[in-house]
């Protein structure tokens, strides 16, 4: 084995195809208060931020009152968690990438900006939970995507270093996350690319 150690993915838009289901949990409820977020937005300012960012930034932007931010993202990971089991389903050239990366003998982990609730969920409806050694959410670090902490985390409790972990992203505030923590990355432009060919190559790549 050479100097990857460890793939640590992130989630929506790279293990699970959940950008939509965020986007439509969250106009669901910021309708109920007259707000909405449009397509062109989300998908070049608001995609890959964590909810309480997003509303924050609705606040400065838009006015939205600070006081419905907890309601607005209670209601928000409520209308996610009913998508996600409606939606959210095994998909056997992810299941077969990871179980094989762990037959290889390297270490697996996600890093989401979604909330801890939301992962674990996604991870367990996807049948990929068995796979992973190290699980975070936004949750459990102080400052989410794009600043590097999470993927700092993910190496510290992988027991490596972020040289030795190689990050699958497909969203530049991902992306700018883990080069930033000193990962190699491999960026992705949705679920379907991230299959064991291009994730070996990217291995092979980053060990030069």
């Amino acid at each position: 084995m050479g100097k990857i150690r460890a793939v640590v993915f992130d989630m929506d838009g790279v293990l699970i195809e959940a950008k939509e289901w965020h986007y439509e949990a969250l106009n669901r409820a910021l309708g109920l208060f007259g707000h909405t977020i449009s397509r062109i937005d989300h998908l070049t300012a608001f995609d890959g931020l964590p909810t309480k960012k997003k509303l924050e930034m609705l606040s400065i932007d838009r006015g939205l009152p600070r006081g419905l931010h907890a309601m607005i993202n209670d209601l928000k990971q409520v209308y996610t968690t009913e998508i996600t089991h409606q939606k959210c389903k095994p998909t056997f050239s992810h299941e077969y990438a990871l179980s094989k990366l762990k037959g290889l003998g390297y270490k697996l982990a996600v890093a989401s900006n979604s909330i801890r609730p939301t992962v674990e969920l996604m991870m367990e409806k996807s049948n990929l939970r068995p796979y992973l050694d190290v699980l975070l959410s936004n949750q459990d670090v102080a400052n989410a995507k794009p600043h590097p902490e999470m993927y700092l985390a993910a190496a510290t409790r992988l027991g490596l270093t972020p040289a030795e972990c190689l990050v699958v992203e497909d969203n530049p505030h991902g992306v700018k996350a883990a080069e930033a923590a000193g990962c190699p990355v491999l960026v992705v432009q949705g679920v379907d690319e991230v299959h064991l060919a291009n994730i070996l190559n990217a291995v092979q790549k980053a060990d030069g």
